[in-house]
């Protein structure tokens, strides 16, 4: 490979192509790794396809004298920006708001290399240097932040990043088909202002402004209002996700200060045709050699020979933010795409025969979807599986089965095991007597083939209070899996361990709850290792709830553990087991009336 095998990250390269402008300038977070797990690559592949010369910026230094901005002087139609695969300010700090000391995006795992709210940042330097050329924003921390939205870090609510970017245009989602969209537009000499009819786009005009489309509208409560009262933004949240996993959604206005925003509807989820033709474009699945002396980009040592199978997740989980980013409808690459790139990974020349992953958001939705897809044109649920699995659902496990076996024909294949967690609700919570729907074939074939000494998966708690609220089943349906995992392992005289994930401070519970939690995994036999507290990411159904002390849907009074002492109160009993917490617990279950638990967890310990 040569340089011109990758998008241009310097002028040197643009030279090299014998390029004196650049159509387009995406500006990311991240460092480059041409790769289809990484949005900047993505969006510059697609536009590159499309016939657009692409150059990218990735980590720009913001703090010099702004060289890094000007190396490819103005772009013919726009600057793209994205703060990278994480929001900046999760990728900064940590759920105590301590600064981490590591960013798995750059070289060396360096941290540093970004400012806080990086999508601001970089807009607002380019709006001060390139006043007249368009700036669209996109990737996951412009998405989540696209309308009012609470910020754990500035402990606030803060209006939609429009405002404070100073942004022309704002895609959220996955922004293949958007960005040819509006490229398309101004190359065929509109201006950026007049694009207001691309869906799954974001932006402000002034309130005397009216924006005429097909759609229809539906206006939330202003920034202000929200501002004002805080079960007018938890009511805000409903609308904003019941509209953002329909079929056929409305388009959302809200008056913020002297501008309304518009956020169009999103596209129909990517057919197989469309998901193929980003997934297939020619990637180098490597980091730019740029980065060669300065040492491995984590991120990508996870993924380099992983293979994603498909996008989107039905399982709305209230900590999670996917669904609210991909959407909710699944899509899946084609058997052949992904043979391909899995071909691809084999040939790669650090391969020794271990594929770290064939997965997705969720492992096992694969080819998952509605059985009549009219229905789920009415459907206004934000989750496809909890409180109950829709009975339109089809949870066929069998495409999948027949995905892993052919990877497993491949010669050059030792294992392929699967990264990803896998929602066991799926295939565990109705029965599956005639083998129809693969359930039982499909959990044997994972744990004998594809399971590498752990198979990791998330009941995230055990009081089923909490878990409603999560949108995760009972933690009955984690011991009934557990039982089936310990069956498989003797069956067929595997080792295999079951690690399960758990989260503290979760909205709804209480010290209570997490004594509980203490007492039902140690009883399982566990002693906790997987697990984190939780942190409030922008537009989750848990942080607005976190923000604003009620449930979006009821109304009703949650409630939060907000303090610093609460949360590392309820941790403790993570790792009641260590002697630095054994007379903390013993005195907290005292103090809560469950005296009798303590000879539960410390008999025998």
């Amino acid at each position: 490979m040569n340089l011109l095998d990758w998008l241009p990250i310097t002028k040197k390269e643009t030279d090299l192509r014998g390029w004196s402008e650049v159509d387009v300038v995406i500006i990311t977070g991240d460092a480059y790794v041409d790769h289809p797990a990484f949005g900047a690559a993505v969006i510059g592949r697609v536009l590159e396809h499309h016939g657009y010369k692409v150059a990218l910026i990735p980590q720009p230094n913001w703090r010099d004298d702004l060289r890094d901005f000007k190396k490819f002087g103005k772009p013919r139609l726009f600057f793209g920006i994205s703060a990278g695969a994480m929001d900046s300010m999760v990728n900064h700090y940590t759920a105590n708001k301590r600064l981490r000391s590591n960013d798995a995006y750059t070289p060396g795992g360096e941290a540093g290399f970004r400012p806080d709210y990086a999508t601001i940042t970089y807009s607002n330097i380019l709006k001060k240097l390139y006043p007249d050329t368009p700036v669209v924003i996109g990737g996951i921390e412009a998405s989540l932040r696209r309308v009012t939205h609470y910020d754990y870090w500035a402990d606030e609510l803060k209006p939609s990043i429009m405002l404070d970017s100073k942004a022309d245009l704002g895609v959220y989602g996955m922004g293949e088909l958007g960005i040819v969209e509006i490229a398309k537009a101004l190359d065929e000499g509109k201006k950026i202002e007049e694009i207001t009819n691309v869906p799954q786009t974001f932006f402000l005009k002034k309130k005397s402004h009216k924006v005429n489309s097909g759609w229809n509208d539906l206006r939330l409560a202003s920034h202000e209002e929200c501002l004002k009262d805080k079960k007018t933004y938890a009511s805000n949240f409903k609308d904003v996700e019941i509209e953002s996993n329909k079929k056929k959604a409305n388009r959302l206005l809200q008056d913020v200060g002297d501008y309304t925003l518009y956020i169009n509807p999103p596209y129909p989820t990517m057919t197989e045709a469309q998901i193929d033709a980003s997934f297939d474009l020619p990637y180098t699945r490597l980091p730019h050699p740029k980065y060669a002396k300065r040492g491995v980009i984590p991120a990508y040592e996870m993924i380099r020979h992983s293979v994603n199978i498909h996008r989107g997740c039905f399982g709305g989980c209230a900590f999670c933010t996917i669904s609210a980013h991909q959407g909710k409808f699944v899509a899946s690459r084609s058997k052949a795409s992904i043979m391909k790139e899995v071909k691809q990974v084999t040939e790669m020349e650090d391969f020794k025969g271990y594929i770290s992953d064939l997965g997705g958001p969720s492992a096992n939705m694969y080819r998952m979807k509605g059985k009549d897809e009219s229905l789920c044109e009415k459907c206004v649920r934000p989750t496809c599986i909890q409180p109950n699995i829709c009975k339109n659902l089809d949870t066929n496990h069998h495409p999948l089965i027949e995905l892993y076996k052919e990877v497993d024909k491949i010669p050059a294949v030792k294992k392929a095991t699967i990264g990803s967690g896998i929602r066991y609700d799926l295939f565990l919570t109705n029965e599956d007597p005639s083998g129809k729907l693969g359930y039982d074939e499909y959990f044997e074939q994972l744990m004998k083939r594809h399971v590498s000494g752990r198979l990791k998966v998330a009941p995230e708690h055990s009081s089923d209070e909490v878990l409603r609220l999560m949108r995760k089943p009972s933690f009955n349906l984690f011991v009934k899996l557990k039982k089936k995992f310990d069956k498989v392992n003797e069956k067929h005289h595997l080792n295999q361990q079951l690690i399960p994930y758990f989260i503290s401070s979760h909205p709804a519970c209480t010290l209570v709850d997490m004594a509980e939690l203490a007492v039902k995994t140690k009883e399982l036999g566990y002693r906790l290792e997987q697990v984190q507290d939780f942190t409030p990411t922008p537009m989750t159904l848990a942080t607005e709830i976190y923000y604003s002390g009620y449930d979006p849907y009821s109304l009703k009074p949650v409630f939060v553990a907000k303090t610093k002492q609460e949360k590392l109160d309820q941790q403790r009993f993570f790792f009641w087991y260590k002697p630095e917490n054994r007379q903390y617990v013993k005195n907290a279950l005292r103090k809560i009336g469950k005296a009798l638990w303590i000879d539960k967890l410390f008999r025998n310990s």
